[in-house]
Formats: C-alpha cells, sequence, structure tokens
C-alpha cells in the first residue's frame, strides 16, 4: 500500500511540475492582451534582428478621434492580438519636437509648418495628408505598404490589420479581400 500511495504522489508531483512547462491556456489572459506600443526608434532596432511589419499610428495630443481609438479600438483583446502577431506598432506624434532617424536621415520637427509645426517623418508617412488619425503601414524593409486614414472600430481596423499582416495586399485589392473576410 505504501508503494502504492509513493507511485501515486510520484505521478501528481510529475504532473503538477508539467503545469510550469507546459502552462494550460486560461481564457483569463486573453483579456488582458493589450497592443505592446513601441517607440519609433526601439521598434526599428527591433525591426533588425527580427524583421515584421510596422503599423505606426499618426496621432496628435488634440485629436479626439486618435483619443476615442485609444479607449476602445486599441483595448479590444481581438485587435492586440493580431497587432501584436504581424507588426511593431509604433505610436507617433506627428507634432513631435525629437529628431529622428530614418533610412540615413535625420528627420526633424518644422514648428513653421502648419498651424502647430509639423514632424517631418510624419509629413513624409502621410504624403504630406495631414489628418489624424491615420495609419501607415511598412514592410519588413521599412517601405510604405499602404497609408489608412480616419477613425476605425475594432471591427474594421482587424480587417484591415489582417490584409496587410497576413499579405493579403500582394495578391488582392482590399474590397475584393473584404468582401470574403470572416467567411
Amino acid at each position: 500500500m505504501r508503494n502504492v500511495f509513493r507511485s501515486a504522489l510520484i505521478l501528481c508531483l510529475g504532473l503538477s511540475s508539467l503545469a510550469f512547462v507546459y502552462p494550460i491556456d486560461n481564457p483569463s489572459d486573453e483579456e488582458n492582451e493589450t497592443i505592446t506600443w513601441y517607440s519609433w526608434e526601439e521598434a526599428i532596432e527591433l525591426q533588425k534582428e527580427n524583421p515584421k511589419k510596422l503599423f505606426i499610428d499618426v496621432y496628435t495630443d488634440w485629436c479626439g478621434w486618435c483619443k476615442k481609438m485609444d479607449k476602445s479600438t486599441f483595448k479590444d483583446k481581438s485587435v492586440a492580438r493580431i497587432m501584436n502577431k504581424y507588426f511593431y506598432a509604433v505610436k507617433f506624434n506627428a507634432e513631435q519636437k525629437n529628431s529622428v532617424e530614418y533610412k540615413n536621415h535625420t528627420l526633424k520637427y518644422i514648428p513653421n509648418a502648419g498651424r502647430r509645426g509639423v514632424h517631418e517623418l510624419a509629413y513624409a508617412l502621410l504624403d504630406g495628408r495631414m489628418g489624424y488619425p491615420s495609419f501607415v503601414y511598412l514592410d519588413e524593409n521599412g517601405d510604405r505598404i499602404t497609408i489608412s486614414p480616419g477613425y476605425k472600430d475594432a471591427k474594421t481596423i482587424q480587417k484591415e490589420l489582417t490584409y496587410v499582416g497576413g499579405e493579403h495586399y500582394k495578391n488582392q485589392n482590399f474590397n475584393d479581400f473584404s468582401a470574403t473576410y470572416g467567411k
């Protein structure tokens, strides 16, 4: 009897230790999933080590729709899961004063451009169309895939993130992709 008890104890201890090696999926873990946001510099460095597409949220401090997306769209766990899977997500203030490096160029804030000034990187990424929020997708080489202006709810941006992240843009247009998305 003692050997049976000892064997059962060893089996239980062995199985419980597997939980630390092979964690069981916990549904509550998904609820805590959030987007990992990086600075421009962090994303560029990460891309050198592990190439991934960039998602750049070009915003301003005064943009109401930007704030609404931060509170709703970007808090959605499905959006976070897709974003983190395919992209290094970057928040870039179009009016920030700090210079940044991009493709061997130093890009700076220009105080006399527009009403409040504009950063050269934001201007370049958006082709001078300074509406907020706007999202820019860059490939693993830092080349622009597309610009996506305007507020988006979680369902809309999920489709867009999947389209770009899953590289569907390489062989079909967005409207054709949208017609079959989620079916």
